[in-house]
């Protein structure tokens, strides 16, 4: 489409120069002509044949180079009409030419009142003539498509190197090597940002399969020991006889129970961390209040909470959340319980006190890792599973919140930190 209409432009362009010049050397020859005889036409590169013919259809004056041609064109111009612009064409060639046929004043003035026609022209150029001009454009057209094409796979293929770099490393990574990142051009293109997440999907996944192997081994760990002990009473049932069958059954069933509580609050972590959260608006005072009221009397809690301190969240976890906390202060302390709710910095504050024995500083973090669990844990709940405080601390995280232990006077503190509901 390019080409046809640069050859419709420079074809229009030539034509119309061409006739421009015709018409002025004819306009010229009829303004330089008197009664007598009519001087010789002026010519030029641009119009080499001039003639004027009479009435007659006769040649009565040409130049040099059209006085032994017959007239150029048959065509007389109507009165109204006087200039006209035409292409006359015979065997030998084509002559674009400019027809003027002089004003009745001037045609009075001059031949008496009797017509005459003035034909100033010149041979149709090659570029017209011919079909040149689309061949160097059709070929000026294919040079420089090619050559953009070039530059453009060119281009294209540089462009797209970095990609394909990102495709071959990404190809190399596997389960059991995720440390592989893939090469992060500068900048902030599309590229560039491409590179960026997808490093940071690597990152993800590495830390999601190490949480898993690190999580898988703890389990097996955890279970291994009961069912170690589960499967040696089994064993001494059947090979001693002085063992009692109901009390060995009974042992199993216990070891059992155990199992299964490790199973099902491994279960509780994991669904946590992986299932998608249908979340609502949670009076979280009312909620601490509806949980203290079913804990044990035997060690007193004591509330002291802000009303209507309100959190997006799942109330379901979040009731878990204040069981294990409360449960967990209930068994360490020596007197009671405090549990305060406030409202902080846009964040809704909740925290467990009790006053036992604390938790050292540099126990702090680990007590949250799951199957972790402290001497003095061990020796007040044996049957613990070491999950309660993971579950809880995850629950935290999914909510946007946080679960820490903090400085306290006498015995330990825990923190449940949520972002307070919009408005």
């Amino acid at each position: 489409m390019i080409g046809i209409a640069a050859d419709l432009m420079i074809r229009v362009e030539v034509e119309q120069r061409i006739f421009e010049n015709t018409e002025r050397a004819a306009v010229d020859w009829i303004g330089a002509m008197n009664q007598a005889r009519p001087p010789p036409p002026v010519t030029t590169s641009d119009v080499s044949l001039i003639q004027l013919i009479n009435s007659s259809g006769q040649v009565v004056s040409a130049n040099r180079a059209a006085a032994g041609l017959p007239r150029l064109s048959e065509y007389w111009p109507p009165s109204d009409d006087r200039i006209e612009h035409r292409t006359e064409c015979t065997a030998a060639q084509c002559v674009m030419l400019t027809a003027v046929r002089p004003s009745p004043q001037e045609e009075q003035l001059l031949w008496g009142g009797e017509s005459h026609i003035v034909y100033a022209g010149r041979r149709q150029p090659t570029i017209l003539a011919t079909h040149a001009l689309e061949l160097v454009l059709g070929g000026g057209a294919l040079i420089g498509s090619l050559i953009f094409a070039g530059a453009t796979w060119i281009l294209v293929r540089q462009a797209l190197r970095p990609v394909e770099a990102i495709r071959r490393r990404i190809a190399q990574v596997t389960v059991t090597d995720l440390s592989l990142r893939v090469p992060q051009p500068p900048g902030r293109d599309a590229i560039a940002r491409l590179a960026r997440t997808a490093n940071e999907t690597l990152s993800r996944l590495q830390e999601a399969v190490d949480h898993q192997r690190h999580f898988a081994s703890m389990v097996s760990h955890e279970l291994r020991t009961p069912l170690t002990g589960l499967r040696t009473q089994l064993e001494e049932a059947l090979l001693y006889s002085d063992v009692d069958p109901r009390v060995a059954v009974e042992d199993s069933l216990s070891t059992l129970e155990r199992c299964q509580s490790i199973i099902d609050e491994m279960l509780a972590l994991t669904r946590v961390r992986t299932s998608p959260h249908k979340h609502e608006q949670v009076d979280l005072t009312a909620l601490v209040r509806q949980e203290v009221a079913r804990r044990d009397t035997r060690v007193p809690v004591r509330i002291h909470a802000e009303e209507d301190v309100e959190v997006y969240g799942n109330p379901v976890q979040l009731t878990e959340v204040l069981m294990n906390l409360l449960l967990n202060a209930q068994r360490h302390a020596r007197t009671c319980v405090e549990v305060r709710v406030a409202r902080l910095g846009g964040q809704a504050m909740v925290s467990v006190v009790d006053d036992g024995a604390g938790i050292p500083p540099a126990d702090r973090e680990q007590v949250f890792a799951p199957f972790v669990r402290l001497a003095e844990g061990r020796r007040r709940d044996p049957q613990g599973s070491g999950l309660g405080l993971a579950i809880s601390q995850a629950i935290a995280q999914v909510h946007q919140g946080t679960l820490t232990i903090e400085d306290s006077p006498q015995g330990a503190k825990f923190v449940l930190s949520l972002p307070l509901a919009p408005g």
